[in-house]
């Protein structure tokens, strides 16, 4: 089990600095790292097939798609400068990078999870009262740990009534094999695998919360300033797979068909996990979404989850500690510290048809 990793106010600070210095230059090489997901399965997908490349090409740029093993980690490597960009959610943009003082900026929401988080019991329990008093297993201080809160607040209950089991994703489905694992809470493809498994019950899913897990690729917002040529590549890469993935041609069964294989399922069991994942396939989708006012709202139940769960960063005095940018200017929080910004101006360049 892997603990997960919070910088210090001190480490924070220092790896701010070095990620100021790395990032705020032009340059025209560039890294961003994924791990294993249903919602970010297109990114493997897009660097293999040469869709980067080709985007990267048209601007002069070079950018190296980076798959990742462990997802917390990949977050903690973007948040000390050795990458670009990183595929997360927006509660772990906020309590990781933003919290440890690295300005980023959600380049694309590709998709908001429905149903593709999940609360798994072996045995008799059926409903979440069951969970009373057990242990669960889960990603602890992560949007797993958030997903778990809002699911126990739906029937009454709130975490004094069990025991949270750190476990990193990468040890998810081990660790459920054992008996001393009662429960988890994790995310697909660890979720088909272990909700298939005899004498289990799935008792809560978050489509139940549609529109509050997004998954997201993040960048740092130097670099994107000094470099917006990188953000136009990545969102007309995304695009242009997001198109093929739904146009019912050969081409796109053989894409699927490709990301089914490198999640560790077939095309059918992807789809299924897809069909969980309410993705944005258009600009136009993905705008609606970002400049929907629900956003900040959702964003500040996020934080006020963070805070009193501690992660907000050492001495934060309150929820608001962290600011994060809407569209329109919207500031919710410190306006003198905002590090978090949903910034729709590339995909509006999509929709447009300017890139």
């Amino acid at each position: 089990m892997q603990k997960r990793r919070l910088f210090s106010l001190a480490a924070a600070a220092l790896a701010a600095a070095l990620s100021v210095n790395a990032h705020a230059e032009k340059k025209d090489q560039f890294s961003v790292c994924w791990t294993i997901y249903a919602g970010w399965m297109p990114w493997g997908y897009a660097s293999s097939s040469g869709i980067i490349d080709k985007w990267a090409d048209k601007y002069g740029i070079e950018i190296d798609v980076v798959q990742l093993n462990d997802y917390v980690e990949s977050i903690n490597q973007y948040t000390a400068g050795e990458f670009d960009g990183c595929g997360m959610t927006n509660m772990d943009a906020l309590t990781i990078p933003a919290a440890g003082g690295v300005d980023s900026t959600a380049l694309i929401v590709g998709d908001y999870s429905n149903g593709n988080d999940g609360l798994v019991i072996k045995g008799e329990g059926k409903t979440l009262a069951d969970l009373k008093g057990r242990p669960i297993n889960l990603v602890e201080l992560s949007v797993s740990h958030y997903f778990l809160a809002r699911a126990l607040e739906s029937a009454g209950m709130s975490e004094r009534d069990l025991k949270v089991v750190n476990t990193s994703d990468a040890d998810m489905i081990a660790a459920f094999a054992t008996p001393d694992v009662q429960a988890v809470a994790t995310w697909n493809p660890m979720l088909a695998e272990i909700a298939a498994q005899p004498d289990v019950s799935l008792v809560y899913d978050s489509s139940k919360i549609p529109g509050e897990i997004l998954d997201m690729m993040v960048v740092n917002t130097e670099t994107l300033a000094d470099n917006p040529d990188f953000g136009k590549a990545l969102v007309g890469a995304w695009f242009e797979t997001m198109a093929l993935m739904q146009a019912g041609t050969p081409e796109s069964t053989a894409a699927l068909t490709e990301m089914a294989k490198a999640s560790g399922t077939d095309l059918e069991g992807y789809k299924a996990q897809l069909a969980a994942t309410e993705l944005f396939y258009t600009p136009a989708d993905a705008l609606a979404f970002v400049t929907d006012p629900a956003l900040p709202d959702t964003m500040a139940r996020v934080a006020q989850f963070s805070f009193d769960h501690g992660i907000l960063g050492e001495g934060a005095a309150s929820p608001e500690v962290i600011g994060m940018q809407f569209p329109g200017n919207t500031v919710i929080g410190d306006e003198g510290n905002v590090m978090l910004r949903f910034d729709p101006s590339y995909v509006q360049m999509a929709a447009d048809g300017k890139l």
